[in-house]
């Protein structure tokens, strides 16, 4: 019985050594064959516009650089819906290159939001999504006007 959980032991333990050989060489070829071509990096995927009041300031801006060692091409910025709109650039962003994506979010529309944006490019098959989130809150009412002729100072009543 000892002889048989000796070997068993042993056994699993040839095999979580060769288990663990592989997952360390993995990331090695992974990490090899993505720095191939174009690659996008991103400071933030993700832009929080916080809590904002009704008709401010649209704009938010996404920046990246093309750390790879082949040119960047963005064939295509999609918004969610109509009220997100994305601008990108249109030509090759180069090696060591950044630039930006600009996106315009419809700051009246009242209430939370979280909208992506779907990039389109030639690095691999896959989709890039940025999110933009935040919450639009009613401007607050301009207060009324002093009525003409009452609690005026210069009233001769």
């Amino acid at each position: 019985m000892k002889k048989l959980l000796s070997v068993l032991a042993m056994l699993s333990l040839v095999v979580a050594l060769g288990y663990s050989q592989n997952e360390t060489a993995t990331p090695q070829v992974v990490a090899e064959t993505e720095q191939d071509g174009p690659v996008m990096a991103f400071e933030t995927e993700t832009v929080d516009y916080g809590v904002i009041e009704q008709g401010s300031e649209p704009f938010r801006v996404f920046k990246f650089t093309n750390t790879g060692n082949a040119p960047l091409i963005i064939t295509n910025a999609k918004g969610s819906c109509g009220c997100t709109v994305p601008t990108y650039p249109k030509e090759p962003i180069g090696p060591g290159e950044s630039s930006e994506i600009k996106v315009r979010y419809d700051t009246n529309r009242l209430g939370k939001f979280t909208k992506r944006v779907t990039l389109t490019t030639n690095v691999g098959t896959e989709q890039k999504m940025l999110t933009i989130t935040g919450e639009v809150i009613k401007k607050p009412e301009e207060p009324a006007g002093l009525p003409a002729n009452e609690g005026s100072l210069f009233n001769n009543n």
